[in-house]
């Protein structure tokens, strides 16, 4: 039996910019995104069935007799990539509910690195967290033809605090954000994060973005700038400049597809905004899911009040990406 264990992420900065059709273009010769994984994770278990058939378990449950008869697309093509054809049961179980699709915390590509990380491990093979991603990359952009970006493979299989940078020529670098523990602990201390309640799928939003990158040339250039000057003032602990970027680059992204915003997320937003929060954003692509905040920390209980209704989610930075916790 194994067990792979892989975080959620939160990316900050510089969403959109990891698309292919920008960062192969880009002015700069690369697109950027400030990202951490959360102490919020999802569980895959790998275990040797008795007979040749395949068990997959998830909110379904599928017992099939050949891989190409397995409806969970992800899985799936998981087990045909690393070769697995019978005999065995995959268990996927999270800290967020399975049916919590689009809710923007790169759910979706933390299943498919950690099942990945799972099975290798289960055909005793190590493979390190950058090969991880990019087979995540391709069995979700390649392999099922999705219209997305790549920061997120890559974060939550790498796992901490980041700043990721997607070469022209397809290799991604990644550097550690660099700053003193307490200047960290204050950083982290002035982020919340509140459930909106909505869910939305992400594909219609992310196919609109992706059609019109050449258009948004200019913003996706102002995200790259954003997320070099975020880094340096992450390092310098100049800290409040990070809320008003925030506010900044939300407004950008409302204007990169339809449905990005919501009235329910605009009221949202712009209650915590009175009640003193700097800026903020929705995670993910956009339409639902979780709203991060920065909020000095003389404002949060003024913004806690102003959002009773919406659950607020505490959470912890994930120094680790996927990694195996339980081998038997």
């Amino acid at each position: 039996m194994i067990i792979s264990k892989t975080p959620l992420r939160a990316s900050l900065f510089g969403g959109g910019t990891d698309f292919k059709d920008y960062y192969e273009n880009s002015r700069y010769g690369y697109g950027a995104v400030l990202s951490s994984a959360l102490d919020m994770h999802v569980y895959i278990t790998v275990n040797q069935k008795f007979d040749d058939k395949i068990r997959v378990v998830y909110s379904g449950n599928e017992l099939v007799d050949h891989v190409d008869e397995i409806k969970h697309n992800i899985i799936r093509e998981a087990l045909k990539m690393t070769g697995i054809e019978k005999g065995i049961e995959v268990i996927y179980a999270a800290d967020i509910p399975l049916s919590g699709a689009g809710i923007g915390l790169a759910s979706s590509s933390a299943l498919a690195v950690g099942v990945l990380n799972a099975l290798h491990a289960y055909k005793n093979e190590y493979v390190p967290p950058k090969e991880l991603a990019r087979e995540a990359c391709h069995i979700e952009i390649e392999c099922l033809g999705q219209r997305i970006g790549i920061q997120d493979q890559y974060a939550v299989a790498t796992g901490g605090f980041n700043q990721y940078k997607f070469n022209h020529d397809g290799s991604v670098s990644i550097t550690p954000v660099v700053c003193g523990r307490k200047i960290m602990d204050i950083f982290k201390s002035r982020l919340m994060l509140f459930y909106t309640g909505l869910t939305r799928d992400s594909r219609k939003i992310l196919s609109e973005q992706s059609d019109t990158i050449q258009d948004k040339t200019e913003m996706l250039d102002n995200l790259v700038m954003t997320v070099e000057r975020a880094f340096i003032n992450l390092a310098e602990g100049n800290l409040d400049p990070l809320g008003y970027d925030l506010d900044r680059t939300w407004e950008i992204k409302k204007r990169f597809a339809g449905g990005v915003s919501t009235p329910l997320i605009d009221e949202m937003y712009q209650r915590a905004k009175s009640a003193g929060a700097y800026g903020g954003k929705i995670l993910g692509a956009g339409g639902g899911g979780f709203m991060l905040l920065y909020v000095p920390d003389e404002k949060q209980d003024a913004v806690r009040s102003t959002m009773t209704g919406f659950r607020e989610v505490p959470f912890e930075m994930d120094p680790q990406g996927s990694r195996i916790i339980f081998v038997d």
